[in-house]
């Protein structure tokens, strides 16, 4: 199975929790039926991306990266890439790599969709992300990696700003499942 026929079975099967973001999660249906590279950067007028909010522990704390590009303090994420096999794996992978933190858990997903326009091939280019959460060790220690200005640790309920709302919606459904796993 490609990359591509697993992301469509894994958006296939999954239902958005608003409205909105059904209406997005068949819009990614759609790309990726149209577009045999709709998981590469390479793909263009967009790509699916996959993101994940790194949690403490304990779920009361978000490691947010204040990204080099984007200038705001965002979860971690990016592009699939040669060898991934599935997006929790590629989600997986990036926030090991950009939070520089080994052992993360990450909780059964997606959590939400995001479609954000970026700056990948100019004028104009939409990352279509999936988004995850991952539990980090008790005790764990960040390493600032070189696609970060900053990590730093935040309270799920007070992510400073400049964010945005789908940081803050990712970090509380986080929050959310982990407590739900906990108490089950």
């Amino acid at each position: 199975m490609t990359l591509r026929d697993e992301a469509t079975a894994l958006l296939a099967a999954w239902t958005g929790p608003t409205p909105q973001e059904e209406t997005l999660r068949q819009q990614f249906l759609d790309h990726l039926a149209e577009h045999e590279n709709g998981v590469w950067r390479e793909c263009v007028p967009g790509h699916l991306t996959a993101t994940t909010a790194v949690l403490s522990h304990d779920g009361a704390h978000v490691l947010l990266t204040f990204h080099n590009k984007a200038k705001m303090w965002l979860p971690m994420g990016g592009h699939c890439e040669p060898g991934d096999r599935t997006l929790p794996e590629v989600a997986l992978r990036e926030a090991v790599e950009e939070s520089g933190i080994p052992g993360l858990t990450l909780l059964p997903g997606p959590l939400a969709l995001d479609r954000h326009e970026v700056w990948c091939h100019p004028p104009q280019c939409w990352h279509l992300d999936v988004e995850f959460g991952a539990v980090a060790p008790a005790g764990a220690e960040f390493v600032i990696s070189d696609e970060s200005l900053a990590l730093d640790w935040f309270p799920v309920d007070a992510i400073p700003e400049p964010s945005d709302m789908a940081t803050r919606r990712l970090a509380r459904r986080a929050r959310a499942m982990l407590a739900h796993d906990l108490h089950n």
